[in-house]
């Protein structure tokens, strides 16, 4: 929808105005006049004129604001124009641009650097009322939710976040941090679509969403503890759907997170996904090896994300469970000594694709794994023991759960 510019009669009467005023009219009133002038002689509301006048901020406690950095310097105050807005819960309000394109990018910018503004909903419908021959427009946002909704969808939050700092302990480093969220949201959020799915609300209040939930809610939780999380949306290799994913920096290096896939091991054989007792966190896409987590996701290209090449907070490689080559008495060495410290989920992973299928063929294909299940009953005293396996290809991994 477009709207003329304001009429040039008015401005001509409303100069003359200003110059009849007497002097004795205080600077500050004059200031307002001329300001008031100015701004129907450029065709520019008042509003239009203060904002193009104030400073813009180039940060904000408590938020990395990854995107901002990226935008330009008449993105970066439009991006704040649009928080102030959005965070005012104002129906409408002005943008100094009018640029489709500029204020996409302003506006996703904010959505991934802001996940506690939740109330703006991605399946709301937004409008953008521009102006003819004029460089600005009026924004209407989409929000969903009743401010008593908003209080208490916050205060779920603040629970969820004061539960997740009860469990770190007190010398915990960054990637402990890092490892007890991905737990955490895992832990206390079931995948399904919902009116609530897309944002952190899912999470925190209604305990479902799928990955735009995920990714938010760990970039939420990450940031109130002071640890660089970056949203990041993109594509799905051999699907037409779209995912949604972290990045964090932990020291001078990124590690891809993704919760949405850390949940219950859907790739075991059988019905042995559906047992209570197999209930297990997926750690492979917790700091997974770069090119592996790679094949399958690609972000957006709207916006740039940094590159993750670091491996060695990679699960397996923390905790020995990283064989390089495929060696039968190492693997069971290893599925040793795991079950003799009482793990009940024994898994590993290989450093390619050929000591992965070499792996598959002799310990799966061709029954080896027994030996590791006989060594399980006979330190537990059993006559016999039912087992489980899965494997997942693209992280070159297998689980064995008794």
């Amino acid at each position: 929808m477009k709207k003329r510019n304001f009429c040039p009669m008015a401005a001509a009467v409303l100069t003359a105005a200003v110059i009849l005023q007497p002097f004795s009219t205080s600077a500050g009133a004059l200031g307002q006049i001329r300001s008031i002038a100015k701004s129907i002689i450029s065709g520019e509301p008042k509003e239009v004129e203060e904002l193009r006048q104030m400073e813009v901020a180039q940060s904000e406690e408590g938020h990395q604001e990854y995107y901002f950095k990226q935008l330009t310097e008449e993105e970066q105050r439009v991006y704040r124009e649009l928080l102030k807005g959005i965070r005012a819960r104002e129906k409408e309000f002005y943008l100094t641009i009018s640029d489709d394109d500029s204020i996409d990018r302003s506006y996703h910018a904010v959505l991934k650097d802001h996940p506690e503004i939740f109330w703006v909903h991605n399946r709301e419908k937004i409008y953008k009322t521009t102006y003819s021959d004029s460089d600005y427009c009026v924004f209407t946002p989409g929000y969903t939710y009743t401010d008593g909704e908003i209080d208490e969808i916050q205060m779920a939050m603040e629970q969820s976040f004061q539960e997740v700092r009860a469990l770190i302990p007190e010398d915990a480093g960054d990637y402990e941090k890092v490892r007890i969220v991905y737990t955490y949201v895992i832990d206390h959020t079931q995948y399904q679509t919902g009116e609530d799915d897309q944002s952190i609300a899912g999470v925190f209040w209604k305990k479902s969403a799928v990955c735009a939930g995920y990714a938010g809610a760990v970039q939420y939780l990450l940031e109130r503890l002071d640890i660089p999380c970056i949203y990041v949306d993109g594509s799905t290799k051999g699907s037409t759907e779209g995912h949604a994913w972290d990045i964090v920096k932990i020291g001078q290096e990124y590690y891809y997170v993704d919760a949405t896939n850390g949940d219950q091991p859907d790739f075991l054989n059988g019905d042995a996904a559906q047992l209570e007792e197999h209930k297990t966190i997926i750690y492979d896409y917790l700091c997974p090896f770069p090119e592996e987590y790679e094949k399958t996701y690609t972000p957006s290209e709207e916006l740039t994300v940094p590159a993750c090449t670091a491996k060695d907070l990679d699960f397996y490689v923390l905790n020995q469970g990283y064989f390089e080559d495929y060696s039968w008495q190492d693997i069971y060495d290893y599925c040793k000594m795991r079950l003799d410290n009482g793990a009940a989920v024994v898994r590993f992973k290989f450093g390619s694709q050929e000591a992965f299928s070499e792996a598959c063929q002799e310990l799966l294909d061709d029954g080896v794994v027994q030996n590791v299940a006989q060594y399980y009953m006979k330190l537990h005293g059993l006559g016999q023991v039912e087992y489980h396996y899965g494997v997942m290809d693209n992280f070159y991994t297998i689980y064995f759960i008794f």
